[in-house]
This record gives structure tokens, sequence and C-alpha cells, in this order.
């Protein structure tokens, strides 16, 4: 392979005539989702329980709590996040068979 000497300096162009290009920040955060487990007729209670204990690795006690606010107010918010932190909650907890939604903060 045959070597190249380069004598000349590479030249750059510094054109002043360009115009600027604006640039934003953003500097707010997404806003937080969260997901909402709705009563249902079909569920037992230790049923529900069981499965915020597996899916969120919430203690019993607080399980039972968000199971009784579901059973008693109809609805319970069970987790929050980044909205793609929410749809993959809620289609866990469709998987185990309860009525989720997901909605903005």
């Amino acid at each position: 392979m045959k070597r190249e000497t380069i004598t000349e300096e590479p030249s750059f162009s510094t054109s002043t005539t360009s115009p600027d290009l604006e640039t934003t920040e953003f500097t707010e955060t997404q806003p937080p989702w969260v997901v909402i487990v709705w009563n249902d007729p079909i569920n037992l209670m230790t049923f529900v329980s069981f499965v915020f204990q597996k899916l969120f690795g919430y203690s019993k006690e607080k399980a039972n709590k968000l199971m009784l606010e579901v059973h008693n107010k109809g609805r319970a918010v069970v987790s929050q996040g980044t909205r793609e932190k929410a749809e993959s909650d809620v289609f866990q907890l469709h998987k185990h068979g309860l009525w989720a939604t997901l909605q903005k903060d």
C-alpha cells in the first residue's frame, strides 16, 4: 500500500452569513400517569389483593387497603409513572382479569 503525504493544511470555511438555528430546551417533565382499577362483579377481593401484591410488590396491608378502596369506592389508583409504565401496568392487570384504565394525573 502506498502512503501519501499531505502537505497542505485543510481549510475550513467560517461563514458568518448562515442563520442561527434556534434550539428549544424542554425543561418540563412528562406528566405522571395513573393506573385505576375499577370494581367488577367477577373477581374475589382476596384475588384482587393477591394481584396487587404480585404485580406491584405491595405489602399485604397496602394491597388490602387498595382492594377495599376498589370495593367500597368503585375504584382505586394502584400505580403511577410514565405513560409507558402505566400502559404496561394496565396490560398486566388485564392479563389477570382486572378492569383497569390509565389517565393523566
